[in-house]
């Protein structure tokens, strides 16, 4: 499971950040075939207090906005979904994500 923004961070500077207000978040894109149309989640971000997932969801918002209406009828629904979810910061994990951390074999000690 990849997360972007922990690489060089310990399992204590994580519960640090989380406790100063960081979270874990997804995004979502839509790409449409025609008949055929995706929804997919992006991978796992780690935001800090100050960062905003506003602007970390932009780019997946112009791919939905570029590829995610032409499919009927599930690009006309996902694409809207997607695009609110995007600028309303990603969907929030912190609380599973964390406690896969917690749990994971290389965090035990």
């Amino acid at each position: 499971m990849p997360i972007h923004g922990i690489d060089k961070l310990t399992l204590r500077e994580v519960e640090q950040e989380l406790s100063d207000g960081g979270c874990f978040v997804f995004y979502e894109y839509c790409i449409s075939l025609v008949f055929v149309t995706l929804r997919r989640p992006t991978d796992i971000y780690f935001l800090r207090a100050n960062d905003t997932g506003l602007l970390r969801g932009i780019p997946f918002v112009l791919i939905s906005l570029l590829l995610g209406w032409w499919g009927l009828p599930w690009g006309v629904i996902y694409t809207p979904l997607t695009i609110f979810t995007n600028l309303s910061g990603g969907h929030d994990v912190t609380a599973e994500v964390w406690t896969l951390l917690q749990s994971s074999p290389a965090n035990q000690s």
